[in-house]
């Protein structure tokens, strides 16, 4: 059974930070990719970072580099996203997401989180 459950969004104002959280089933975290994408309303989830199966650098949209870091504890099988210096258009519910890959295509996506909510104000 793979389990994926973020917390951690909420609302914030421009150039704010956030921390999400991905607490995520032992399974999860040491058989696949691992990593977090965004959605808004009317449109497909877009990939925001992640690691490859067995960790290694990790990945990130270009939209968001430089801003935000995806990091992981094997030791309670987590996986984190800060989110420093946050704009508008960073509002979008966010998920936590397990695949064998992890690349910006969402259909690559075996199992998901339930999302949680940033809204960033201006």
């Amino acid at each position: 059974q793979v389990r994926l459950a973020e917390s951690g969004g909420g609302l914030v104002q421009t150039g704010g930070s956030l921390r999400l959280s991905c607490a995520a089933s032992a399974r999860a975290f040491s058989t696949y990719a691992t990593g977090w994408f965004r959605q808004i309303p009317g449109k497909e989830r877009e990939f925001v970072a992640a690691f490859q199966r067995g960790g290694g650098s990790p990945s990130y949209a270009d939209s968001v580099k430089g801003r935000f870091t995806i990091s992981r504890d094997s030791s309670k099988s987590a996986i984190y996203l800060q989110m420093d210096n946050l704009k508008p258009e960073d509002t979008a519910i966010y998920y936590c997401a397990a695949g064998p890959v992890m690349y910006s295509n969402p259909r690559l996506v075996n199992y998901w989180g339930q999302g949680t909510q940033v809204t960033v104000s201006s």
